[in-house]
């Protein structure tokens, strides 16, 4: 059965400006920290079904809840439609129009595309296995809210009812047998599931994979390092044996 690869941070466009308060070089320095570089490339293949936010996170976060209430990292400035730089710099204002506009305009269709394919997998196998994929920094963001150092090479993110027991199982074999122990819902916690089966309906599961930037790299960099091709290998390896228990 194809996976359903959700890959929401690989993007750097920001397709509109408007509200900005910081120049271009402070946007690239946030786009370096907070961009999952080369993630498209690590996680997409032939076989699965990826599914690619067309926009930078720090214009529109596709991994976040729409109200604010709801997005325990709204508050730190990093809600659906981020504000604030890591530093805490006010970096853009949004006003409801301007946030209505980037919701309807980029947020809806992206997520509109997603539960597509999730429907698709209902209709067709009568089940759905969403890979939630990403890459986080070797050292804490200021904002992390868990800031423990000698972040682990892998991690993967759960949910008590959409991750079972089994799916835990086989990637922390899978990873113990290429020799990393796997860090399970730590530094990150969680795995995305749209809406409309989120909380109600197992047949979708969904598991996140984390893989840390240090792998593959080259240190304060968005280039790939000597690391990167055996840094693919483990992705798709992990891929594979979730894959195969569809």
């Amino acid at each position: 059965m194809p996976l359903i690869l959700h890959i929401p941070h690989a993007s750097t466009a920001i397709p509109d400006r408007s509200g900005y308060l910081v120049d271009d070089v402070v946007l690239q320095h946030e786009l370096l920290l907070l961009t999952d570089w080369h993630t498209d490339h690590l996680y997409a293949n032939a076989t699965d079904i990826a599914v690619l936010a067309p926009f930078s996170r720090i214009f529109c976060d596709a991994e976040r809840f729409t109200d604010d209430a709801q997005e325990v990292m709204a508050a730190r400035g990093m809600g659906v439609l981020y504000t604030h730089t890591d530093d805490g710099t006010t970096m853009r204002h949004v006003d409801p129009t301007l946030r209505e506009h980037i919701l309807h305009t980029w947020y809806q269709p992206h997520h509109a595309r997603l539960r597509a394919a999730v429907q698709h997998q209902l209709q067709q196998l009568g089940t759905a296995l969403v890979v939630d994929c990403h890459s986080y920094p070797d050292a804490p963001l200021l904002r992390d809210l868990d800031r423990t150092p000698c972040r682990p090479a892998f991690s993967i993110g759960t949910d008590p009812l959409h991750t079972p027991p089994e799916l835990i199982a086989a990637a922390v074999a899978y990873f113990a047998a290429q020799g990393y122990p796997l860090a399970i819902d730590r530094p990150y916690r969680g795995t995305l599931v749209p809406t409309p089966w989120y909380g109600t309906d197992a047949r979708v599961r969904s598991i996140m994979l984390e893989v840390n930037r240090a792998l593959y790299l080259e240190p304060g960099s968005d280039q790939r390092s000597a690391g990167y091709a055996r840094t693919r290998e483990l992705v798709q390896g992990f891929l594979e044996v979730i894959r195969e228990m569809g």
